[in-house]
């Protein structure tokens, strides 16, 4: 609402509202009085917007009806949203071919006019407020179904809907539980803009005739009543007109602000509206070798859910930090706090987080855009999501430049192609000029450190760039990482669930179990791991010894979710040393040799 459009139109929905209140109460008399003697007179001190064939004042009959042409409207809307929601979910929860006969069905309707739709509608429902608000409420419905089934295709393709698939949980609590509330927001703010398009609607549906019937009227009935004087007294019929379109534009302008606001949070998750909580770690010294140091790091989202916990680490230059874990201990969202790239609604929080010595989560935007963009490097697990596949390869490197180091295109694109020679792409210069689809997968992962070596990185940040490639040309991707990290003394943080990837290639190991950091070692000392959990990840990896006539190795249970972390440690439901203690009490991460930490109370 800071913009002028945005504290416009809530400055009109406001009037309205007081409108809606205040109108009935001190005009509704006016507004009913007959006076036949007054009857269709023009505009005149007594009557500002003249009066209709029965001598009635317009002025206040236009704004007594303030509050039924709202109420139909927010009733319009409710209908179509109601209707749309349940038209969009539906193939979310039906069998494959009813789901594609709801869709083409919705597809159908998006493309049959909403006004003749309205108008059936209405004719077949009995004319009248009840049968144009139906009207208009099955008229939108199709746009609302087709945004929600929009919404709930992205969601449905998340992990933890699949997670609650192969759990066994039925469609529908699938789509009530999982899908809706995680659309509900960008739902909502559209219902805003609908109360105005319905708005617009109902006037209509009552100029034409099928509508608000008399004695009863709104604004679309005053302008049908004044509509034949307009040529004689215009402002009978404009001044209805006025208001039904200022309320409209009022409704559009604030649901068009709410939706940008949503939009820079969605973007800047990262960057809550109130100050960043602080845990303890400001006030002591920090690392001044460090190129990363993290302290109580601590990522939450609505619901007090709290999938990284307290979380601390350092990272210093030419050294690789390794960050290991099943799925779901927090290791991306770490990694995501650092780069400011934790989605919306997510609120990043605990000590400062400092790259290069700066706090990145204090700096204003400008800055911290410009540290994040030439000091920061992020290797995604898929390459394409990090590719755009409409541009060529080249130009997405060159953007970097252009950016970050105000660099010309030409001096851009030179450099891109050299970026990527350095990563060992043949041929670069005519691979710059290609798209992401002509490249292997392999290639693609090393275009995309490429783009990270635009500049000059401080930090790298690889969050498993090895998923999904062959044997070969991950052992290629592993070896580039070191050289890169070697040649350019960058310190990288790389993340992964492979173990033992993470112990062939890493200086140090910081092992993570929902959310919190139990373990941190050197790599060369993997196999006198002292946690439990550390030690299950390592005997799971089977090698060249492992007996393959036996059950391979695993650990029994599952890790809890975010919401289901308790006060002791949450490792102790699958812990074969787990003590009482464990279960209430949670063990602090503590000094266990020279750099080595552990956090549990088994281990002495």
């Amino acid at each position: 609402m800071r913009t002028l459009s945005g504290v416009a139109g809530a400055a009109i929905v406001a009037l309205m509202l007081v409108l809606a209140v205040i109108g009935p109460p001190i005009w509704g008399d006016r507004a009913e009085l007959i006076d036949p003697v007054a009857a269709l007179q023009g505009a005149s001190a007594a009557h500002p917007l003249g009066t209709d064939s029965l001598g009635r004042d317009i002025l206040a009959r236009m704004l007594v009806a303030t509050r039924f042409s709202l109420l139909l409207a927010v009733l319009a809307a409710a209908i179509g949203a109601a209707i749309g929601v349940v038209l969009g979910a539906m193939p979310s929860v039906l069998p494959r071919r009813l789901g594609r006969l709801v869709s083409g069905t919705v597809n159908a309707l998006v493309a049959f006019p909403g006004l003749l739709l309205a108008m059936f509608t209405a004719v077949v429902a009995g004319l009248g407020a009840r049968g144009a608000v139906l009207g208009i409420g099955v008229a939108v419905a199709p746009g609302f179904a087709r945004l929600t089934q929009t919404l709930a295709a992205s969601v449905a393709g998340s992990d933890y809907v699949a997670a609650a698939r192969l759990l066994g949980v039925s469609r529908t609590r699938i789509v009530t539980r999982h899908v809706l509330p995680n659309i509900a927001e960008p739902l909502i703010l559209n219902l805003t803009t609908m109360i105005g398009g319905s708005l617009l609607g109902l006037a209509g549906m009552s100029f034409l005739g099928l509508g608000v019937q008399p004695p009863s009227y709104d604004w679309g009935r005053l302008l049908f009543d004044g509509f034949s004087r307009i040529y004689v007294s215009p402002l009978v019929a404009l001044g209805p007109a006025l208001m039904v379109v200022l309320a409209g534009v009022g409704f559009n302008l604030v649901g068009e602000a709410l939706a940008r606001t949503a939009s820079r949070s969605a973007v800047h998750g990262a960057e809550p509206s109130v100050p960043r909580p602080r845990l303890t770690g400001d006030d002591e010294p920090h690392d001044t070798e460090a190129v990363l140091e993290v302290r109580d790091l601590t990522v939450t989202f609505p619901g007090g859910v709290t999938p990284v916990r307290e979380v601390s680490l350092t990272v210093g230059p030419g050294e690789i930090v390794g960050v290991v874990g099943e799925s779901g201990s927090g290791k991306s969202l770490t990694a995501y706090a650092v780069g400011g790239l934790v989605p919306y609604p997510g609120v990043v929080g605990g000590g400062p987080v400092l790259l290069c010595g700066q706090d990145v989560h204090a700096l204003p935007e400008g800055e911290r855009r410009k540290v994040l963009g030439t000091s920061l490097a992020m290797v995604f697990q898929d390459p394409m999501a990090s590719l755009n596949p409409a541009l060529k390869v080249g130009g997405q490197l060159a953007e970097v430049a252009t950016v970050h180091q105000r660099a010309t295109r030409a001096d851009a694109w030179r450099r891109a192609v050299d970026r990527l020679g350095h990563v060992r792409i043949s041929d670069p210069a005519r691979r710059a000029g290609q798209h992401p689809h002509e490249f292997s997968g392999g290639m693609r992962q090393r275009a995309v450190i490429a783009m990270g070596l635009m500049g000059t990185p401080r930090l790298i940040i690889a969050d498993e760039p090895t998923t999904g490639l062959d044997v070969t040309v991950q052992g290629e991707i592993l070896r580039l990482l070191r050289e890169v990290t070697e040649e350019s003394a960058a310190a990288t943080l790389f993340i992964s669930h492979d173990i033992a990837v993470v112990g062939s290639l890493c200086d140090r190991i910081v092992v993570m179990y929902a959310g919190r950091v139990v373990e941190e070692l050197p790599a060369d000392q993997l196999a006198a791991a002292a946690h439990p959990y550390t030690r299950a990840l390592v005997s799971s990896v089977p090698d060249m010894a492992t007996d393959r006539s036996l059950p391979l190795a695993s650990i029994p249970g599952r890790q809890p979710t975010p919401a289901e972390v308790g006060e002791g440690c949450a490792f102790a439901g699958r812990c074969p040393l787990s003590t009482s203690r464990c279960t209430q009490e949670r063990p602090p991460l503590e000094e266990h040799g020279k750099a080595h930490r552990v956090a549990c109370w088994e281990v002495s």
